[in-house]
């Protein structure tokens, strides 16, 4: 009887610790969630300035010069950043160190 008490003793704390651990791996998902949550509202936000300041550098040069000239002074060296970003993103995924 004594070792169908300690197995049974052994088996509730173990359950007690799986019980644990799943609040644990809740809060930690809950967690990860907001943050990524967070991360995505921030990367909107940073998308918007970036237009937005593109469109204010794109009116400041349309009065200094004609307008094709201003959106090519403009869109030129975004679009240059893009394929740069672009470009360190799949090296990145095919060679991660």
């Amino acid at each position: 009887m004594k070792i169908l008490t300690t197995l049974l003793d052994i088996a509730i704390v173990f359950l007690r610790l799986l019980e644990a651990e799943g609040r644990m791996l809740k809060r930690a998902l809950m967690n990860a969630g907001w943050a990524l949550a967070l991360v995505g509202i921030a990367s909107l936000l940073v998308l918007a300035a970036a237009g937005f300041l593109l469109v204010g550098i794109y009116q400041y040069l349309a009065t200094l010069m004609s307008t094709a000239a201003a959106l090519i002074l403009v869109s030129l060296p975004a679009f240059v950043l893009a394929v740069i970003f672009a470009a360190l993103a799949k090296w990145r995924i095919e060679d991660p160190k």
